[in-house]
């Protein structure tokens, strides 16, 4: 199999916001531990190319609350990408991209892409969990960070 079939047999959840807060208060929300915990789940995240880390929610059926993750891309302030591995299959990887606005706010893209035809329930979970947590969730966490 081609890279190029591999990539067509695969779905993406990908999803644009914009924010009111600058790109460095964003970026912070998305690699500070303390703030993602606030946001989306407990975690040990380091932006740093290489870092290993696990993000942690109660288990489920079918799932066993570890999400295993390994950073692979850091452009500060523009671009955090990480692998984003759980049970019993799921193998995927999450792309946040921030783009600064005219109005000093940021366009916020998240792509969460890999997901295989086996793994349509995760990506549908994945399209309304990400909704609900960048869409109610993290504006919250931003209304509370300092510059």
């Amino acid at each position: 199999m081609t890279a190029n079939a591999a990539k067509a047999d695969t779905e993406t959840v990908a999803l644009e916001y914009d924010l009111p807060y600058p790109p460095a208060k964003v970026w912070r929300a998305l690699t500070e531990p303390q703030l993602v915990a606030r946001w989306l789940m407990a975690n040990d995240i380091d932006a740093k190319v290489g870092h290993n880390f696990k993000f942690t929610s109660t288990p489920m059926p079918q799932w066993d609350g570890i999400v295993r993750c390994e950073v692979l891309e850091v452009e500060l302030h523009r671009r955090l990408r990480y692998a984003w591995k759980s049970a019993p299959d799921l193998d995927t990887v999450v792309t946040w991209t921030l783009t600064p606005t005219a109005s000093g706010g940021t366009k916020l893209a998240l792509e969460h892409t890999g997901f295989r035809p086996t793994n349509a329930f995760a990506a549908s979970g994945a399209r309304q969990g990400w909704q609900y947590m960048v869409s109610d969730k993290l504006p919250a966490v931003l209304a509370t960070v300092t510059s």
